[in-house]
């Protein structure tokens, strides 16, 4: 079932409509004809299970005669024709907790398909597909968010103000912060089921313009005069090895 972004985040109800088997209303699921009920099967006594003694040890397997039911129908439902269920399209509300995670499987006791003549009902599994959102990613309980910031920005250092699920904060960018440098807003993740939160982690990409004005050019010229090279005499030493 496919969910929304912050409803597996928040947590969410919703409906669910399958068509599958379910009891039979005719006959309640007992396989049996109206006006009419299983008797007892009398070879396992209605036990389902028949016991083999072999020696001195004994067995007990399925019984053939009831087919391991323990009764037997003599008058078959005409809807079900014996079986006790038959396909029909019904609506379920399934909760999905709050942090519920992509490929996760939320399982319904008691709500899959029903046992046969009047058995208990199996357990439903709903797999769950989370839809991708726009802005936010997630590494199990951290929230990711990648946020563009200019050179100047970076260099100089700036306060930031980025958005949450919840609402907006404020992360301070240190001066002389690379590309690629991860700031966390603590507690602005995803609920733990103690009630604790993740992170949010927000990636810093800096952005290098395509198009610069004549000032802007000047100034940066005049910033590269001033500024040191990088340090990349390891690298140098081994490209003159292919000199």
């Amino acid at each position: 079932m496919a969910l929304d972004f912050e409803d597996a985040v928040r947590g969410v109800t919703l409906p669910l409509t399958l068509r599958a088997p379910g009891v039979c209303d005719t006959c309640h699921g007992n396989g049996a004809k109206p006006g009419t009920q299983p008797r007892t099967c009398p070879v396992c006594h209605g036990a389902g299970a028949t016991n083999r003694n072999q020696g001195s040890f004994s067995f007990s397997e399925p019984c053939r005669n009831c087919q391991s039911v323990g009764t037997i129908v003599e008058e078959k439902c005409p809807e079900c024709q014996g079986t006790g269920g038959v396909t029909k399209t019904r609506t379920l509300n399934v909760r999905f907790p709050a942090g519920v995670a992509d490929g996760q499987k939320i399982r319904l006791a008691g709500r899959g398909e029903p046992g046969t003549r009047g058995g208990s009902a199996g357990d439903l599994f709903v797999h769950v597909k989370v839809r991708p959102d726009e802005l936010f990613g997630r590494t199990g309980d951290d929230l990711t968010l990648t946020v563009p910031v200019t050179f100047a920005e970076a260099v100089l250092g700036t306060d930031l103000r980025v958005p949450t699920l919840d609402g907006t904060v404020t992360l301070r960018v240190p001066p002389g912060t690379p590309s690629g440098r991860i700031l966390r807003a603590r507690g602005k993740g995803v609920v733990r089921r103690d009630g604790q939160a993740g992170d949010l982690l927000v990636t810093l990409d800096v952005v290098v313009p395509a198009r610069l004005s004549d000032e802007a050019r000047v100034a940066l010229e005049t910033f590269a005069a001033q500024t040191p090279p990088a340090a990349r005499e390891h690298l140098e030493a081994r490209v003159r090895r292919f000199s």
